[in-house]
Parts: C-alpha cells; structure tokens; sequence
C-alpha cells in the first residue's frame, strides 16, 4: 500500500469509504500521521483551475450538484496572534446570523468570542485549537476553520489547511507582516492554497495599510494589490472604497449591520482611480485576457475586472488585499463578498490520489457527490460524547447509519451520529456530500520539546494517564514516552506554551496536579585505555562455599562500533570449566550497566577473559558471575573512563540577517556548525549540538530571530564531553547519592 509523501508537520489523514464499495487491500502498517484512502487511493496533491472540473463533467444537462458545489466555500482564517483572526470570525458569525450577540476575545462580560469555547482561550486571550464552523451568506455556505496564531499551535495551522480550498491571512495594519504571518504565509504556499489578505485594524493608531502592502510584497513575496482603499485612518475612518465596483460603503447601527453604498467622495476621486489603475495593471500581469484589454485600451468594465481578479487568484498568481476593521465592524460584508467572488468552489480544485493498485499512478478526485465516498479526518477530539473525527469529504455523499471502512485497519465501521460542528457545538444532519467538512463518532483512529512530567499525588495516576492518552490522540505534535532508563514520563510538543497548556488543561480538565521539568539527559560512559583485572572471589560460611577466579583485561572498542558490546573467551585448557562461562559474560555485562562515574551504561567495551579458577565443590554460576561483577569494578579506573552525551544533528532556517547572532549561540552552547548554505533569503546551518545544551533552544531561537527562525533536531551520536563537564556531572552524581 502506497504511504502518503512525508510531510513538513505531522499530521492525521484518513480516509473512508461506503463498504458498498470494493474493498481495499489493507494497508501497512504507517506513521502516526497515517493516511487511509478510500479505493486504494492515496491523497497526493491539488491543483487549481477556474471551473476546471466542471468542463470535464459531460453536460447537456447540468448534474444534480453542481450549483450546489458552485455555492460552497470551505476557508480558513490565519495570522499572527493577535491579529484578530478570531475578532473576524466572530463578526463574520454576526453577520450571517449564526449567533446573535457578539463577543470580544477577552470580553469584560465573561462571555468570550465563540470560536474560543476552551476556558483557557477565554483566559488567555489567544486560540489553542483550530474550531470549525458554518455559515450563510447571499445563499452560499461557508465552512470556516478559525486557527491559532501563537507558533506553538502551528500544527493546528497545517492540518486545516491540508483541507481548505481558500484562506484568509489577517494581517494587522499596525504590526504589518510579523513573524507568524510569514510562517503562516509558507504554509499557505505549501498546500497551494488561493487567499485573500485582509488588512484589519485600520481604526488604530498609527495604522498603515500602504506600509503593510509593501510589506507582503516585499517579505511574502505577494504579487499583490488592494481592491479597497479606505476612507480616513484610525479615529478618523469611516468607510471604505471598492476599487472594482468604484462605489463607497458606510457601515452604520450599532453592530456595523446596516451598509449604505454612496458615490467615491470628490476629494478622494485622484487617489482612487489612481489604485485602480495600479489594480488593473498587477492583475494584468498574470491574466492573458486582462492583460490584452488593457493593452489594447479597451474600456475595462467592473465585471470584466472581477473576473480576471477571480481567474488569477484561484490560479494563486494574484491575492487581493481587503481592508477594514473587525473590532468597530467596519469592513466584514464586502470582505464576504470578496470570498464569494475570488476564492474557489470545491469543483475548481482538482485533488490527486494515488492508485495503490496500478503501480501509484495518479487520479483525479472529481468531487463527485455522485462518486464513491472519498474522506479525509484531519483532526480528531475528545469530547464529553466520545472521540469526534472531523473530515473533508472529497467524493461521494456520507450517511447516518452508513458503514465505511477505515484503509489502514481494515476495520468495517458504522457511523451512529453526523454533525455539523459550530466551535463546540453540534448540529446534527443526516448525510453530507463532497466538498463538506463534517465530524463523525465512533471512527476510533490515532494519529519539539519535551518536558518530564510527573503527578504530585500518586493516587491520581489513573486520571493523568487518561489525560495524556486523549491529548496524544487529539493532537500529533504532543508525543507523551516512558523514558526506560530515568523512568521519567516524557512529553514533546511545540513549544513550551504548547506544553504549558497542556499541563493546564490536566489540571483543570481531570483534576491532577503535575510537576513538570527538564528532562535527563541517557548520557554513557566509555573506557579509553585498556586495564587489566585478576579478582578472586571466596566466600566461605559453614555448607558449600563460593569460589571463583577470572584474569584478563578491558579495553575501549571505536567510538560508532555496530556492537556496543563484546566478549571474548581466550581461555586455554580447562582453569574454568565451560559451563561456567556464561556466568561471567552475563556478570561483565550485569557490571557495564551502571558505570561508576555518573552510573550511566558503560559503551563500546570488550572484555577479554584468558585464565581464571576453579574448585571442584565451592565453584558455582552465581561465585563466577559475583567475580565477573567485581573484576569490573576493580578495574574500570585504571581504564579511564569518560562520559559520553549524546550528540544532535541540528538544522537552521533563518533569515540571513540574523545569522551571526544565531552562530554564535550555536558556539555558545559549545556546538560545532559543519555546513552553512543559502535558500533565497534565508540561511540553512547545519550543526552538531550536545543534547543537554539544547533544552529550551525554541524559546530562545524565536527571541533571536522575531519568531522567524525555524529548527530540526535528530540524535547523531554520542560523544565524550570535556573534562570540566565530566568533573562537573561527577560532583552532581556523588551530591546526590550523598543526599539520598
């Protein structure tokens, strides 16, 4: 079975289809970010093209479900946090009349915008989880997914773009482009995803929204142009100016609900047909049937523009740029509008699949409702209900009561309840066709920083093992591991706030204290030289007595041996006999288990046995194994040991402007850079760092690079520390067995 193409972030896919179908080879066995495709597909990629799929439906007649295709939008909003992105949302939900009470998100009356339904989101002011929505407007339905700004939830960001057709980047007018907006942007281009940016807050002091412009096409690198200009900036706006319709909008009543459409003002008519101009020649750039207009000097209608703006941002050579401000409702409709008119439906997106059964060649997923079921789950919660999969469905129609079949398991699955969710909230339907994102129950599927985490009450483990296990399946990114050697329970995730919310949402959520810390370090320890030993080892205490004798000598393997650890029998004649040999193997190897600088595993060691003795009566396994044991102890000093850490093999990408400062933290903490290359604006470094250097490196790279910098780390190998480190470890080990 094909595996889905390894991606930049973790994230969960499935897919599931209707067992009226034939069913599928099962697959093997996959990562936790495993992809399930129904008919022995793999998803693979997308590709835009304005009506792409519809010209290849065979139409005299159109199909039951193209104007119902033609009238979805499944968007997305993202930014850097604090952007406003859930601001919007909650207007956006007014606006259509989905709820009826607007609520800020961090709302003095304890409510709290709707997309933030988390008590800690409420709190903190910020997004955690990606929430799903939908809504009406001008009889189109929008399935919205509202993401986190903050970078520790970026993965939130990634898997709900994997199903979006369109976006939303958020961009503060004041702020500008700042770092999360870019790494949001980079993700955007991943998965090829059309957008739309709008530029919020204009009613702030010191708003810009001609500074910023500059900005995404200077650091996103956006062929780019506003399609609105606004009228008076910050305590002085008013309204706004489309450039495409040339016609004034007021936002009036106490919500911004009414809107008054009114002639461009004398005073800003220069200024106005200026944008347009500036408009229609960057859209003219990448739309052949604009461009031809325009150079021919043809009149340039208001529908021949809009449709060329539609044409070049669905083929993502063109992103318009809106404008406005959530917070005083200014801005929101005609940016609804904007979604309507310049994103793509599903049908104008062409999604790849790979056929495991003819050798992965690829296949277009039409979004044919009429098709077999094709779904993706790409995210999965715990709720009070059970655990809740959300899918896109990419073909074929889903059902209540339906049976569908998971790829990867090979599990026949029933589906008891479909929903359409509303942040937390659910609605329930009773079937659900392509191009929908929808959530089901009862489809069981699983899907860096680390901290060692432990409860303070040991009556509470059954709870905070419960919570570990729904977080780790609701989110890939948090990994939770039994460290074998330090029996320390270790979780990994993003970031430390990532981790921080986490440790949060175990006490609130499940009632259990946790202390968390930074995790220890499996360092080793290795001999350097070889030491010989002669131990004897008699015991005598009235009965049989215990004897046993072993002679030879230890000695350092190369550092990266395939074997960490050898023993050779070099014995001649029979001093031992040799039923008692495995004895002193299992000793030698018993004694190498805890070395006694740090009492860390001793590595690459050979021990080499050429003679010994016996007694006839007193001679057993357990008086060889005791020997082995203390021949070890007796000689490992003479052998010099030294501590070993391990070793990481750490890769950069950050923006050449901060690179030196970057370097030389990678020196400071005592790394070695072996390769330094340059990717567009950004520089690549490559290094080798000691492990118990880098705790808290995420934190510390952002601060150095605004947030722009981004790392990879993977074990290398484990190398001898300096000598004052080995001193150092040594002082703390021999402290704390004083203290214990």
């Amino acid at each position: 079975m094909a595996r889905f193409p390894r991606s930049p972030a973790p994230r969960l896919l499935y897919t599931l289809f209707s067992s009226s179908r034939t069913t599928p080879t099962k697959s093997s066995p996959q990562s936790p970010s495993a992809a399930l495709l129904q008919g022995n597909f793999h998803l693979q990629s997308r590709q835009f093209s304005a009506g792409g799929n519809l010209a290849r439906a065979k139409d005299d007649k159109e199909p039951w479900w193209k104007e119902s295709m033609e009238r979805l939008r499944n968007i997305g909003i993202s930014a850097h946090i604090d952007s406003g992105k859930t601001t919007l949302t909650e207007r956006i939900l007014f606006y259509t009349g989905r709820i009826h009470e607007i609520h800020e998100v961090r709302g003095r009356d304890g409510v709290g915008a709707k997309m933030d339904s988390m008590d800690l989101e409420r709190e903190k002011g910020i997004t955690i989880q990606s929430a799903a929505t939908s809504c009406a407007w001008k009889d189109y339905q929008i399935n919205i997914i509202d993401t986190p700004g903050h970078v520790d939830f970026t993965v939130e960001v990634e898997r709900a773009l994997r199903v979006l057709d369109g976006a939303i980047l958020v961009l503060c007018s004041v702020g500008g482009v700042q770092s999360q907006s870019i790494t949001v942007d980079r993700q955007m281009r991943r998965y090829e995803v059309p957008r739309l940016a709008f530029i919020n807050k204009l009613d702030r002091m010191g708003a810009d929204p001609w500074k910023v412009l500059d900005q995404a096409r200077s650091k996103l690198r956006h062929h780019c142009a506003a399609v609105q200009v606004p009228m008076g900036l910050e305590d002085q706006f008013q309204g706004l100016v489309d450039l495409v319709q040339l016609t004034a909008y007021y936002f009036h009543g106490s919500n911004g609900e009414k809107i008054v459409t009114g002639e461009v003002p004398a005073d800003m008519e220069t200024f106005v047909a200026e944008k347009r101009r500036e408009l229609i020649e960057l859209v003219s750039e990448v739309d052949d049937k604009l461009g031809d207009m325009f150079l021919s000097d043809e009149p340039i209608s208001s529908g021949d523009l809009e449709e060329a703006i539609r044409r070049a941002t669905v083929a993502r050579k063109f992103i318009p740029v809106f404008m406005g401000s959530a917070f005083k409702n200014k801005g929101v409709q005609p940016l609804l509008d904007g979604v309507l008119s310049y994103l793509p439906c599903p049908t104008e997106v062409s999604n790849y699949a790979l056929d495991q059964k003819n050798n992965e060649e690829k296949v277009i997923l039409s979004g044919n409702p009429d098709g077999p079921l094709v779904a993706l789950a790409f995210k999965l919660e715990e709720g009070r209900f059970g655990q809740l999969t959300y899918l896109r469905i990419y073909e074929g129609v889903i059902r209540k009561g339906d049976f569908i079949i998971n790829v990867n398991t090979g599990k026949k699955i029933k589906v008891p309840r479909l929903v359409r969710m509303h942040s937390n909230e659910m609605e329930d339907i009773q079937e659900a066709h392509a191009g929908q994102i929808v959530a089901v129950f009862g489809v069981d599927c699983a899907s860096v920083m680390s901290l060692a985490v432990q409860p303070v009450s040991k009556d509470s483990g059954g709870q905070f093992s419960k919570a570990l296990n729904r977080f780790q399946k609701e989110d890939p990114t948090f990994r939770v591991g039994l460290d074998a050697e330090s029996g320390q329970t270790i979780i990994s995730g993003m970031g430390e706030l990532h981790l921080d919310i986490y440790v949060e949402r175990i006490r609130r959520e499940y009632k259990v204290d946790a202390t968390v810390g930074k995790p220890r370090v499996n360092f080793r320890e290795a001999v350097t030289k070889r030491a010989e030993f002669d131990y004897l080892h008699k015991k005598q205490s009235g009965g049989q007595g215990q004897y046993g004798r072993v002679i030879g000598y230890i000695e350092p393997l190369p550092l990266g041996s395939p074997a960490k650890f050898e023993f050779e029998n070099l014995l001649v004649g029979q001093a031992i006999p040799s039923n008692f040999i495995p004895a002193i193997e299992k000793g030698f190897k018993e004694a190498a288990n805890s070395g006694s600088l740090i009492g860390h595993p001793v590595e690459y060691l050979r021990v080499v046995l050429t003679d010994g003795a016996s007694h006839a009566v007193d001679s057993s396994e357990l008086a060889f194994k005791m020997a082995a044991i203390y021949a070890f102890r007796q000689c490992y000093a003479a052998a010099k040991p030294v501590i070993l850490e391990p070793v990481m093999l750490v890769e950069l990408k950050v923006p050449t402007e901060f690179q030196g400062s970057v370097a030389g933290d990678i020196n400071k903490r005592k790394g070695m850079i072996v390769g330094n290359d340059q990717e567009g604006d950004d520089s690549v470094i490559t290094a080798h760092v000691p492990l118990n250097n880098m705790f808290g490196y995420s934190t510390a790279l952002r601060s150095m690079t605004q947030g722009k910098g981004e790392f990879t780390m993977e074990y290398k190998e484990h190398a001898p520390v300096s000598q004052d480190v080995q001193l150092q470890l040594v002082k703390t080990h021999n402290a704390g067995r004083g203290a214990e």
